[in-house]
């Protein structure tokens, strides 16, 4: 039995068989509907029961234990068919800053509810450089919850000049469906349908100059939404992109991100800033909105640093969509790598040393 790869995000959850050059055959939402008592009692003192929405993931990072053993019991036996009593083994992807208490609780409940055969966790930052083929690099990860900026040399996050940011997709989402509001405010609107207009219409503009122009536009197309109103989307449709460059937009004073991306390298010994600069890899399916990648890179040209950052592009070879699950595939390719060289946390290393066993092997 190939190991199993997960990637718990806060929006999606990616899983699979450890196959490296295929998109994950599961991504499914995170977010879970959990029946609970409400506290009162119906008809004969019955307990009633109602629908309750819980994320188990916050932010990059597990937050509701139950949820996500729900979720997971979900996924490994119903999704990818693991038979109870033949578990197997499982690598996780961590985010950036990942607390040991949160690491030593995901291990003890893969080996004592899941009773898996063998565990390994490894940072996303890592994985999506092996995705693309590299070991050094730096990555850029715009997630639904969080900014990870985490520059790798040879395999291993440099700690000291990751950065992270509790702003992400679901923040942009907010952001859009405040602008819609402004310019639509007969339209009511949910949600997923902010979601859903966010993914379908969002993009970039050139440059600065480019976006104060989008703003004085009049161009605008109409998009009928599921219940059948009318939504008219214009200039808004820059605004989610444009925050990335400019934060100040989400109320937060702060650089853009390419350069809060030259500001972490230049942390780093300068012999290896051309290495980090030169093969950097964006991740999160918000990266790929059209005209992002080359306002990152015209960005790039203009930063501080004295070395432009560079985009690597995906091998041909790999799947359609890298950026949206990149750590999965370079799970995957770990996965290869690990297991059959028993560099993993065994059945027998939890037994004899307990949780704390996973910051020894998974480094």
């Amino acid at each position: 039995m190939e190991a199993a790869v997960i990637d718990a995000g806060s929006q999606l959850l990616k899983a699979g068989s450890a196959v490296p050059d295929q998109a994950p055959p599961m991504i499914i939402p995170s977010q879970m509907i959990r029946v609970v008592e409400d506290g009162t009692s119906g008809d004969n003192n019955e307990s009633v029961f109602e629908d309750v929405t819980v994320d188990p993931v916050v932010r990059g990072h597990i937050r509701n234990w139950d949820a996500m053993e729900d979720l997971l019991q979900y996924v490994l036996y119903g999704g990818l068919d693991w038979e109870e009593g033949n578990e197997g083994q499982i690598l996780f992807t961590e985010p950036l800053c990942t607390p040991k208490a949160v690491r030593e609780q995901l291990v003890q409940l893969m080996f004592e509810t899941f009773n898996v055969s063998g565990f390994y966790a490894s940072e996303q930052a890592v994985l999506s450089l092996y995705a693309v083929g590299r070991i050094s690099g730096c990555t850029v990860d715009i997630g639904h919850g969080k900014i990870d900026i985490a520059p790798v040399l040879e395999g291993a996050v440099q700690h000291i000049a990751s950065r992270r940011y509790e702003i992400g997709g679901v923040d942009l989402t907010k952001l859009l469906a405040q602008e819609l509001g402004k310019s639509n405010p007969l339209v009511n609107l949910n949600a997923s349908d902010v979601e859903m207009l966010k993914v379908k219409y969002s993009c970039c503009a050139e440059d600065e100059l480019a976006y104060e122009k989008t703003q004085r536009s009049s161009d605008e197309e109409e998009h009928t939404l599921p219940d059948g109103q009318v939504i008219r989307i214009g200039r808004e449709k820059y605004t989610v992109g444009e925050a990335l460059f400019q934060p100040s937009i989400l109320g937060i004073e702060a650089h853009g991100i390419v350069e809060q991306l030259a500001r972490s390298i230049s942390i780093v010994s300068s012999e290896n800033h051309r290495q980090l600069l030169e093969n950097t890899v964006l991740c999160g399916g918000i990266t790929s909105m059209p005209g992002f990648e080359d306002r990152f890179q015209k960005e790039a040209s203009l930063c501080s640093s004295a070395i432009s950052p560079s985009l690597v592009k995906p091998p041909e070879y790999m799947p359609d969509k890298l950026t949206e699950y990149s750590a999965w595939v370079g799970g995957a390719i770990l996965a290869k790598v690990v297991f059959p060289q028993n560099q993993h946390v065994t059945k027998g290393d939890y037994d004899e040393t307990g949780p704390s066993i996973v910051h020894r092997k998974c480094f």
